[in-house]
């Protein structure tokens, strides 16, 4: 099975986004084909969450995990962070009050 491209898979993320009436936008752009993908929940209340794809060993398979949560200064600090390691990352930032990242629907929870 062959693996989509970073790229790729931002531009339909960020268009299912957009169908649902989610605010989303590309803040850091990574490597176009093998980039890690983070994405920054936002919900406007000075909270925030980022997740990362996570591969589980025990079960093989692949999940999106929390990489930090709590003040939106706190996780930025966490992905600045990850930006100093990884100058091929992607951050995608969503801004949904009700909590809304859609990570959890088929297709995207793969």
């Amino acid at each position: 099975m062959s693996r989509l491209t970073a790229e790729f898979w931002v531009s339909a993320y960020i268009t299912r986004l957009r169908l649902h009436d989610i605010p989303a936008f590309v803040v850091k752009h990574g490597d176009d084909t093998a980039g890690v993908v983070f994405v920054k929940l936002n919900t406007l209340d000075g909270q925030a969450c980022v997740y990362h794809r996570s591969f589980d060993l025990m079960t093989d398979t692949r999940h999106w995990a929390v990489l930090a949560q709590g003040p939106e200064a706190e996780v930025d600090t966490a992905l600045a962070r990850q930006r100093a390691t990884d100058p091929d990352l992607w951050i995608i930032e969503v801004e949904d009050r009700a909590g809304r990242h859609l990570l959890d629907e088929v297709g995207l929870s793969d």
